[in-house]
């Protein structure tokens, strides 16, 4: 019966309906003039900072400008490598990319970054050979990565060198040193090479370790005798 009776005595109380909308808009228009105004003031003194950065900002692009004009999957020198993106990424997390890099360089096999001079060697097929440090390349899937190479933290230099070997002569042409009687011809061979990359886009550990497909040998096959 209480219910009831406040159920019927609610809708004809004006006090009940307006009292509460009242109190909480009775302050709304003097509110929204305080916030215009000093809008207002903010936007008309402000005025932007005249000095530039001391580094460009990082570009982060699927294709880099170091691979325009450029060949081959990987980059030696990179105009707009992100090299202070790297460092400051570095600091924050020194003791995880460590390990991480002394992993790739325990675990890789063709890893070279003690190497510094060619020895001579003669194959039947000639071809060119180079210890690189590269800056960016593509990884077996076909995505341009950062390689943090040349780059300190904490007075570490992180360096990460490959050895690759290219075919001087067409692929497919005939070995130079193998008897016209034989039938051969020289073949590039990949390997595939471990590489500590940085990933912007990765907000919690910017760094993986990812799979690159870089030549390593430039082969000949030798087929049947001819007499």
């Amino acid at each position: 019966m209480l219910f009831r009776h406040w159920a019927a005595i609610a809708p004809q109380s004006d006090h009940f309906q307006t009292l509460i909308p009242a109190q909480q808009t009775e302050h709304l228009p003097k509110r929204k003039a305080i916030e215009k105004w000093h809008l207002n003031f903010w936007k008309s003194s402000y005025v932007p900072p005249s000095y530039k950065p001391g580094y460009p900002a990082a570009k982060y692009e699927d294709v880099p400008a170091c691979a325009k004009n450029n060949p081959k999957p990987w980059c030696l020198s990179d105009p707009d490598y992100p090299i202070y993106d790297v460092q400051k990424a570095l600091d924050q997390h020194y003791q995880q990319v460590l390990a991480l890099y002394k992993d790739v360089k325990a675990t890789t096999s063709n890893s070279v970054d003690d190497l510094k001079d060619l020895e001579e060697e003669t194959y039947l097929c000639p071809s060119s050979t180079a210890y690189v440090q590269p800056m960016r390349a593509v990884n077996v899937d076909g995505k341009w990565r950062v390689i943090v190479n040349k780059v300190e933290s904490y007075n570490y230099l992180f360096t990460q060198s490959t050895r690759i070997e290219e075919c001087d002569v067409e692929v497919g042409s005939s070995c130079p040193l193998v008897s016209s009687c034989y039938e051969s011809k020289c073949i590039q061979k990949n390997i595939f090479h471990r590489f500590l990359v940085f990933n912007p886009y990765d907000y919690y550990f910017p760094f993986a370790i990812e799979n690159f497909e870089l030549p390593a040998s430039c082969g000949c096959v030798v087929g049947a005798f001819f007499p």
